[in-house]
């Protein structure tokens, strides 16, 4: 007996139906978590329309004109950099036969592993005046000081090179990902055309890709922009060591919240850049999996194309770490005591709070942008998303703000009622950092877990609804166990980031209280180079972690079958 046409429920019928009525409390909560974790953000704009103040007019007549020319050049030297390096090796991995080229495809993620002030500090203590380079050349041709020319690590430019060797990943990942994907007919009816490699990458494939690659591109410039260890190190003035010594150097939190509001309204125009150029671009032939044409490279082509790929995994991941290697096996004995695993314990107690708490929030805000289709939801989550855009340092100004304000208001109304003087509540303890590190980084969490839901089909949702599931008993019963695996690298990815996050962390940490990025960045400052080694091997094995689940999820799609 089948049913009649009449008596059939469309899917997306149910599907309205049930969202109408779904769990309010569950919407509700959803709501309160985006907006709180939106308060650093607004926070930090709402400074724009506070009047300036002395402070404020000192650093526009005085330093502001060199934070803007010495980011801008930091930024265009290393999208250059990161471009010269990531889009060829993506090019050469994703399309062309040669020697290691498996091996190449995974190892040029390495680099990522490194935190930018940390191959800072490593290769500052490789080439400075008495680094093992310039000591071995003076020995060896006996020069004296002034006797020879050597280029200045601490530099502008020395800050590009170790930014690009750290970032090109982003550029040469989502650039290998885009080149994966176009069809390899492209290519081979170029190749018929009589066109050489070069000509099909500039003239067909790099075209195509140029929206990914710009995406990337963002993601540096961002990365960029949010560092502090670097460019502190190296002693140049940027818009994050200009809201340090606005904040700390001269107490003036309104003109330090005005220097991250440009800060912030310049990391949004990037993002908005970035998706304004992927618009014309939308559409391209993808690789279906059975395209498997590419260029055979042999002789010159081959070397050449094995030594470019070998440059920035030697430069970007080997030298350094073998120098923090032998750094460490010098200096362990002195600095691996009772202190040192307290850094380790103090580390992995925020990191593991603080990617438990991106987990529940992110699950929470992801699952009821899926079963809601109320207004106010998808923006909310998006909102309380854009931490991850943010610099740590700008983030650190927002919570501050706000909280410091609670706390007075807390401690002068009790005060006032009852006598009693409560402090600061919130501010300088662990509850403000932990806070900060989830603004920071939900939308790792967010994209991941959102990722894993969009693989459910709808129809399991309905089917649950017509049996009785209501909203919170479908997700542990249906969604949850199939959204694990999500979950589970969702909070890996935090835990690593957490633990490399500096600017915030150093701002944000209780008294008394040390990371390993902090230690490292305090020794590395006091020039113990050698010192700051152990906890800086750390934070790179850590590192490690997210590039081996990066490339085992990508590498089906970008190697053809048969490599």
């Amino acid at each position: 007996m089948t049913m009649s046409s009449d008596a059939r429920i469309p899917s997306t019928l149910i599907h309205r139906l049930y969202t109408q009525k779904s769990d309010v409390g569950w919407l509700l909560s959803a709501v309160c978590i985006a907006l709180l974790l939106s308060i650093p953000i607004f926070s930090v704009l709402s400074s724009i329309f506070f009047p300036a103040s002395e402070v404020w007019q000192h650093l526009k007549s005085t330093v502001l004109a060199e934070y803007i020319r010495n980011s801008l050049v930091l930024v265009l030297g290393v999208s250059l950099g990161t471009l010269l390096l990531g889009v060829p090796t993506a090019w050469l991995c994703s399309v062309c036969q040669f020697p290691g080229r498996k091996l190449f495809s995974w190892a040029l993620l390495l680099p990522l592993a490194f935190p930018p002030y940390i191959i800072a500090y490593t290769y500052t203590g490789l080439l400075d005046f008495a680094g093992p380079l310039q000591t071995y050349l003076r020995t060896l041709f006996d020069w004296q000081y002034g006797d020879y020319w050597f280029p200045e690590v601490r530099s502008i430019s020395g800050a590009i090179v170790m930014f690009s060797l750290v970032l090109y990943p982003y550029v040469y990942l989502l650039a290998r990902t885009a080149f994966a994907e176009q069809s390899a007919s492209l290519r081979e009816a170029s190749h018929s055309l009589g066109m050489g490699l070069r000509e099909t990458f500039l003239l067909i494939a790099f075209p195509l890709a140029r929206p990914a690659i710009v995406a990337g591109l963002t993601l540096v410039i961002m990365e960029t922009l949010a560092d502090y260890g670097t460019v502190q190190y190296f002693g140049i003035p940027t818009f994050t060591t200009g809201i340090f010594r606005t904040w700390f150097g001269f107490g003036d939190r309104i003109a330090a919240t005005q220097l991250a509001s440009i800060l912030l309204l310049t990391i949004f125009a990037l993002i908005l850049i970035e998706r304004w150029t992927r618009q014309p671009e939308r559409f391209q032939g993808q690789s279906k999996g059975t395209d498997v044409w590419s260029y055979a490279l042999s002789g010159r082509e081959a070397i050449f194309a094995v030594l470019f790929c070998s440059l920035p995994i030697l430069l970007g991941f080997f030298v350094p770490g073998i120098q923090l290697v032998s750094w460490a096996i010098k200096t362990a004995p002195d600095v691996i005591d009772r202190s040192f695993f307290m850094l380790i314990l103090n580390t992995v107690r925020l990191a593991v709070i603080a990617a438990l708490l991106v987990v529940i929030c992110a699950t929470l805000l992801a699952y009821a942008k899926r079963v809601s289709k109320q207004f106010a939801i998808p923006y909310a989550v998006n909102i309380s998303a854009m931490g991850y855009a943010v610099p740590g340092v700008v983030i650190a100004v927002g919570v501050l703000l706000p909280f410091a304000w609670l706390d007075n208001f807390v401690d002068a109304w009790l005060q006032m009622h009852f006598g009693i003087s409560t402090g600061l509540l919130i501010t300088g303890t662990l509850t403000a950092l932990v806070f900060a590190h989830v603004v920071r980084f939900l939308a790792l969490g967010l994209n991941s877990v959102e990722a894993n839901l969009a693989k459910i089909h709808r129809s399991i949702d309905d089917v649950a609804q017509l049996l009785g599931h209501k909203t919170l008993n479908r997700f542990l019963s249906v969604h949850l166990p199939l959204i694990r695996s999500g979950v589970l690298i969702a909070g890996l990815l935090v835990f690593v980031e957490v633990i490399k996050e500096l600017p915030a962390t150093l701002v944000l940490r209780p008294f008394d209280f040390n990371t390993l990025a902090v230690r490292t960045f305090e020794l590395a400052s006091d020039e113990r180079l050698a010192d700051s080694a152990s906890s800086a091997l750390i934070i790179v094995a850590v590192g490690i972690l997210p590039i081996l689940i990066l490339n085992r999820s990508i590498t089906k799609a970008t190697l053809p079958h048969g490599t």
